[in-house]
C-alpha cells in the first residue's frame, strides 16, 4: 500500500461524511463531490461513516416493502451502492480511507466483507484488519519525500450492527481502547517520546461535544428541539443544526486520547444538520454536514476541508463547502436540490401537484375553447 504524503509541504484532506446513499443514488450528491475535488484538488479522501444506507438495500425501488435476498445478493447490492462514491477518487487517482457508520453494515454482510470492498480499489490507504479490529486503525501521514512519519490519523469505529441481537450499537470496546494506547505508545517511543500530532476521525461524536453549546432562551437561540432553546457557546462557531447523537459508551477512549496528548481535533459526522466547531478541554471538536441527499440535512449540506502544513500540522485549517458554493445557486442547481434532497420531498410534491393543476387547468381552458367553437 502506497504511503499517504505532504504534496510540496501541504496537505490537503476532502471529508466526505454520511454519504447514505443507495445502488440507485440520487445524483446531485455525485455531482457535488465530483465538483469538490475539482476545487479543492484534494490529497487524500476521508469517508467518515454512513458511506451507505446499509439498512434499505432490501428494499424495493418505489416501496417500503422488503426483497428476500440471499447474503450474496445482498453483498452485490452494497458492491454497486458503494461504487459510485468509490468510483470518484479511483478516476481521479485521489488516496483515500474510510471508516463505518452505524447504517453501513445493518444488514447481512460482514463488516469485514465490507472492508474488502473498499480493499479491492488501489486507491485505498486504510481499512487494515489489526488485531481482528476492521476499521480502527492508524493511518500515517509522511512527509513530502515519504522518509519521515509527520502525523496521523487514527480512524475510529464507534458503531456497527449485532446481527445475532438484530440490534445496533453505537459504542467504542475496550479492545478498541487497549490497541489505541499500546499503539500510541509505540509510536511515541519510535518518535523519542514525543506524540506525533494527530487528527481523530470518526462517525458518531464523543459525549464532550455537547459541550459545544448549551440551553438558552427563545430570543438567542440558533436550535429548538423538545420545546427547548439552544445556541453554540463562544468558544464555537458555526450551525448548530440538531442535538447531537452522542456514543452510549467510549470506554474511556476520549481519556486515552486526551492522555497521549499529541491528537489536536477530534472529527465526527453522524449530525447531518450540525456544521460546527469549536474548543473543550483543550481539544478542538469538529462536526460535518452529511453529503447525503436520501436522507434530511440542510443548507449546510457539502463536504469539509483540511488543510494542514507539514511544517507546523498541529496548527491545521479546515472549512466546509456546502452544496451551494460548489454547484452555485442558479435554476439548474436549485431544480437539482429540489428534485433530490430528501427534505425537500413536501415541497417537491406541493410543485408536482400546483403544475398539475395548472396543466389540467389549461386543458380544461383549451377544450372548453375548443368545444365554444363548434
Amino acid at each position: 500500500m502506497e504511503k499517504v504524503k505532504f504534496n510540496n509541504g501541504k496537505l490537503t484532506v476532502l471529508q466526505i461524511s454520511d454519504a447514505q446513499d443507495m445502488h440507485w443514488v440520487r445524483k446531485t450528491m455525485l455531482i457535488m463531490i465530483e465538483n469538490a475535488c475539482e476545487r479543492v484538488k484534494p490529497d487524500l479522501i476521508v469517508f467518515t461513516g454512513d458511506n451507505v444506507l446499509g439498512n434499505h438495500l432490501c428494499d424495493y425501488r418505489f416501496t417500503d416493502r422488503k426483497k428476500n435476498l440471499t447474503e450474496n445478493e445482498e453483498y452485490e447490492i452494497l458492491k454497486k451502492a458503494l461504487k459510485h462514491i468509490i468510483d470518484i477518487p479511483e478516476r481521479r487517482n485521489i488516496p483515500f480511507s474510510a471508516i463505518f457508520g452505524n447504517h453501513d453494515d445493518w444488514n447481512s454482510v460482514t463488516k469485514e466483507k465490507h472492508a474488502d470492498i473498499f480493499r479491492q480499489s488501489s486507491m485505498n490507504r486504510g481499512l487494515e484488519n489489526r488485531n481482528g479490529l476492521c476499521g480502527t486503525y492508524c493511518l500515517p501521514i509522511y512527509s513530502s519525500d515519504g522518509e519521515n512519519r509527520v502525523m496521523n490519523f487514527w480512524m475510529l469505529d464507534t458503531a456497527g450492527y449485532d446481527k445475532k441481537r438484530d440490534a445496533c450499537y453505537e459504542k467504542i470496546t475496550e479492545e478498541q481502547v487497549d490497541w489505541f494506547k499500546k499503539e500510541s505508545d509505540k509510536l511515541k517511543n519510535e518518535n523519542g517520546g514525543k506524540p506525533y500530532p494527530s487528527l481523530v476521525f470518526m462517525h458518531i461524536p464523543f459525549k464532550q461535544i455537547t459541550e459545544l453549546y448549551e440551553e438558552c432562551d427563545k430570543n438567542n437561540s440558533q436550535l429548538e428541539a423538545e420545546g427547548r432553546y439552544y445556541r453554540l457557546k463562544p468558544c464555537s462557531s458555526g450551525k448548530l443544526g440538531e442535538l447531537s447523537s452522542v456514543l452510549t459508551d467510549d470506554s474511556g477512549m476520549y481519556n486515552a486520547i486526551i492522555e497521549d496528548s499529541g491528537v489536536k481535533g477530534i472529527v465526527s459526522g453522524h449530525d447531518h444538520r450540525n456544521c460546527f466547531t469549536g474548543e473543550y478541554d483543550g481539544m478542538k471538536f469538529i462536526a460535518t454536514p452529511c453529503a447525503s441527499f436520501r436522507c434530511y440535512g440542510n443548507e449546510t449540506r457539502g463536504v469539509r476541508v483540511f488543510e494542514i502544513d507539514e511544517k507546523s500540522p498541529e496548527k491545521f485549517k479546515t472549512y466546509t463547502l456546502s452544496y451551494t458554493d460548489l454547484c452555485g445557486n442558479g435554476v439548474i442547481s436549485k431544480l437539482r436540490y429540489l428534485r433530490d434532497a430528501d427534505e425537500m420531498e413536501k415541497v417537491k410534491h406541493t410543485v408536482i401537484a400546483f403544475s398539475a393543476a395548472i396543466a389540467t387547468g389549461v386543458s380544461i381552458v383549451s377544450a372548453a375553447t375548443v368545444l365554444r367553437k363548434y
